[in-house]
């Protein structure tokens, strides 16, 4: 089965224009988790535009407590730059993950300057200054996931380091006019990740209407979506859209 994990960045963001806390971050995860989501994913930067550090702290007593009560796993998964110096209260993405303990971090080479994430990371110039954060992730018990393009000597590279997992960007997939070419480059990257022992994840801009084709990637076994998820939100409801995602995975997976 391929797992869903919403990310819910896009409410963080709606609710941060105005002051207070409406629309609640925490019970519209909530919402999600009860259609199906098999986890929810945050995003915190550090000019906190959407997640903050409080909303990443409650949704991890939230999936700790559904998985309770619930006696299955639900993933919280924090992604983010683990090189983003702290900024007032955004005290670093490794401190939020030492405080909240999440299922998966998902370490991204975004800045401050980008509007979202856009690429993967380039481990020939990285892999030695992420060896230390990866060891100290891992020590805390939480699965380690690298962003990366569909490039199979990175995701050797990947691999060397030692993280369990990558997470395929999947933007310029979802931006083809003709996705045919480009989306066997992704089954390549996707099988032979698979096959040096990386658990492959997928992201970005991924919808209803391109994630039926991408489902059928050798060996996928996590998607995370929010923007577009969010915005076919407004149209159907919550509740419906995480359904619809979860009927389309179930469809095509293979």
């Amino acid at each position: 089965m391929i797992a869903l994990s919403v990310n819910v960045n896009k409410i963080a963001l709606i609710r941060n224009s105005r002051e207070g806390n409406y629309p609640s971050v925490v019970h519209y995860a909530n919402t999600c988790i009860a259609a199906g989501a098999n986890g929810i994913t945050v995003h915190p930067r550090p000019d906190q535009r959407h997640i903050r550090p409080r909303d990443v702290i409650e949704l991890s007593e939230l999936c700790r407590s559904h998985s309770a009560i619930n006696g299955t796993p639900l993933e919280f998964n924090i992604e983010g730059n683990p090189f983003a110096e702290p900024l007032r209260e955004y005290p670093g993405l490794l401190s939020l993950v030492e405080t909240t303990r999440p299922q998966q971090c998902t370490l991204v080479p975004d800045s401050s300057e980008q509007l979202t994430s856009d690429h993967g990371f380039d481990l020939c110039t990285s892999s030695e200054k992420l060896r230390p954060v990866i060891s100290r992730l891992q020590a805390l018990g939480v699965r380690v996931s690298l962003f990366m393009d569909p490039d199979k000597r990175q995701l050797d590279l990947a691999r060397e380091l030692g993280v369990e997992r990558i997470e395929l960007y999947t933007g310029p997939y979802a931006a083809a006019k003709d996705k045919r070419a480009l989306f066997n480059n992704y089954c390549e990257a996707s099988r032979h990740a698979t096959e040096i022992g990386l658990g492959v994840n997928a992201g970005h801009d991924l919808n209803l209407h391109n994630l039926g084709q991408f489902a059928t990637a050798p060996g996928l076994l996590e998607v995370s979506i929010g923007h577009a998820l969010i915005v076919d939100a407004i149209e159907i409801g919550l509740a419906p859209a995480v359904k619809a995602y979860k009927a389309l995975l179930q469809k095509h997976e293979n």
